[in-house]
């Protein structure tokens, strides 16, 4: 049973700093794409980067620059690293694993989510 368990979630001022982390267990991690989205209340869920197998990474445009995904498979880990962080970043961010880089990208196509972390960009 693959799980994704999230966290460094938390409540932070605007224009500080979190690191995400998701650890994956139950399967090779490192056959995964993975990504993270996240949710507002009233919203709908929104994709906010990925990652391929490669390396190669992906960001909505409203994070580019200030975001960055990065993913350690020796520690079956992937990480996001926020910067800037502004109050509209506010919501619960969920890690998602898939078997390709394109299906990462649509949630529809995700093969497993974790729980999700909350952030609170808030002064």
């Amino acid at each position: 049973q693959v799980q994704l368990v999230e966290s460094g979630g938390g409540l932070v001022q605007p224009g500080g700093s979190l690191r995400l982390s998701c650890a994956v267990s139950g399967s090779i991690f490192s056959i995964h794409a993975m990504g993270w989205y996240r949710q507002a209340p009233g919203k709908q869920r929104e994709l906010v980067a990925t990652i391929t197998t490669d390396g190669t990474t992906n960001y909505a445009d409203s994070v580019k620059d200030r975001f960055t995904i990065s993913r350690d498979n020796a520690k079956n880990t992937v990480y996001l690293q926020m910067y800037n962080l502004k109050p509209e970043d506010t919501a619960d961010y969920i890690c998602a694993a898939a078997w390709s880089g394109s299906a990462v990208m649509t949630a529809t196509r995700v093969d497993y989510w974790g729980q999700g972390t909350q952030v609170t960009v808030s002064s």
